[in-house]
């Protein structure tokens, strides 16, 4: 199984009023592996990111001036997530923008060249339903070390995305049972016969069926003459 961990920084919160990418990261697992093989995109959004998101992502006008265009590496993007399993922390935040830029250019929507996506912040509500559930309040409760986390990153936080999906979803991969060809070893087991013994009856003294007896007188008090075992001997 294939998948993309994917995140995206941007110049502001809505790609309707203008805002733009800045930057996207990917992270490529195999059969829930790290295969190392990473897509690191920065962007030239040719506009000013909002004072709050470049407190967010660090990326100023200067740096980011000299970046191509998203037209000139949306090929690359797309050949990086085609047919993967793209899982995204709240996704439809990072669509949105993904789908605008790729509507600037009359491309199809993102989800038709990938084989779904997943909403990790989804997961993570129903795993923990009432609790904050931000990457960073992830990392945290499941002990994964966002440490170099100084700044919004989009591969750095792509990267934790990916360690944290692997340990909210740890656990046995398939319902499977292995089966093993090699030769089953049945032991024999000598059966023993139990008719050269003579076994002692043990009978109730008189006090002990006295005893029971009024037990019995109780509980057909307490069912109000609805016990079984009263019918039975009555017919």
């Amino acid at each position: 199984m294939r998948q993309v961990f994917l995140d995206t920084e941007t110049t502001g919160l809505s790609p309707h009023a203008g805002d733009r990418i800045v930057e996207i990261g990917c992270v490529e697992l195999l059969d829930r592996r790290l295969t190392g093989r990473n897509l690191h995109l920065y962007l030239n959004p040719q506009r000013s990111s909002h004072p709050d998101a470049l407190r967010i992502h660090g990326l100023t006008d200067e740096f980011l001036s000299g970046k191509p265009l998203f037209e000139a590496v949306v090929g690359e993007l797309l050949d990086f997530v085609d047919g993967a399993e793209v899982v995204i922390h709240n996704a439809s935040f990072d669509i949105s923008f993904l789908d605008h830029e790729l509507g600037r250019l009359s491309r199809p929507k993102f989800a038709l060249g990938v084989d779904k996506i997943t909403d990790s912040l989804t997961m993570a509500r129903e795993l923990f339903p009432g609790k904050a559930n931000s990457l960073d309040a992830l990392c945290k409760r499941l002990e994964v070390d966002n440490s170099n986390r100084a700044l919004h990153g989009a591969l750095l936080d792509a990267g934790l995305l990916a360690e944290v999906y692997l340990r909210m979803t740890r656990g046995q991969k398939s319902l499977a049972v292995e089966v093993d060809d090699a030769p089953v070893h049945v032991e024999v087991i000598e059966t023993l016969d139990l008719r050269q013994f003579t076994l002692p009856v043990v009978t109730a003294c008189d006090s002990e069926l006295a005893g029971h007896d009024a037990m019995l007188d109780e509980l057909e008090k307490a069912c109000k003459g609805g016990a079984m075992w009263a019918k039975s001997v009555a017919h």
